[in-house]
């Protein structure tokens, strides 16, 4: 997810990238999560690094947990990078669909129609060894792991709370992200007091489609 930004963060920041529970090399403790889960593995993980403060970035997902951080553990946070995410995503509907496909057929069987909503027709035209890495983590990750994480965004819904944040924050849209519209991007930009908002010209992963906009928009506002 974030190996096209690094090199630029790491350039100023000490980075810390971490596997979502359920994805990649980190445990699937037995589902389904929610979002205090993955809000308070984040806590957890600076306790064990003994990292007081932090600035989080995160996309959809993890978007999503950054701004539970900033509902209730905003000590922690000093800011925020919230890109291609919202208060709320989809319909409950919509995730219920998700979760049983995936449980039935495994990520393999969602792979196509989710890099459909990942990337523009473009980049995916252009960039086939992006796409195939991003179709091979997709086939990694273990059902229930993603199943527990799409009931985690599917009961989140933080819009009557984010008044609460107080954390400087910064939100990145996609302008042809059909996930998290920017629409839902200038909401959440407006319910956070004072919040900046800025529109790269990509679809749902746009620290991978667009590095070089991407870590433009989140060094010029981190370094305020």
């Amino acid at each position: 997810m974030w190996d096209r930004v690094t090199p630029a963060l790491s350039g100023r920041f000490r980075t810390l990238r971490y596997d979502t529970r359920g994805h990649g090399r980190s445990s699937v403790p037995a589902g389904p999560y929610s979002l205090a889960d993955l809000g308070n593995d984040v806590v957890g993980l600076l306790d064990l690094l003994g990292i007081e403060r932090c600035v989080f970035c995160g996309l959809s997902l993890g978007g999503m947990t950054g701004i539970w951080l900033g509902i209730n553990a905003q000590h922690r946070v000093s800011r925020m990078v919230l890109a291609n995410t919202a208060a709320k995503i989809g319909t409950r509907e919509r995730w219920n669909e998700r979760i049983q496909a995936v449980q039935q057929g495994g990520v393999d069987s969602i792979a196509e129609a989710v890099l459909e909503r990942w990337f523009t027709t473009e980049f995916e035209r252009g960039s086939p060894d992006v796409i195939d890495a991003a179709r091979r983590m997709l086939a990694d990750t273990p059902r229930e792991g993603y199943a527990g994480c799409a009931a985690a965004i599917r009961d989140a819904d933080l819009t009557s709370e984010l008044h609460r944040i107080t954390t400087p924050a910064m939100v990145i849209a996609g302008t042809f992200d059909p996930a998290t519209t920017p629409e839902d991007g200038r909401v959440l930009a407006r319910g956070i007091k004072g919040a900046e908002y800025v529109e790269l010209k990509t679809a749902h992963l746009s620290a991978i489609e667009d590095p070089n906009g991407f870590t433009s928009a989140a060094l010029g506002f981190l370094k305020e």
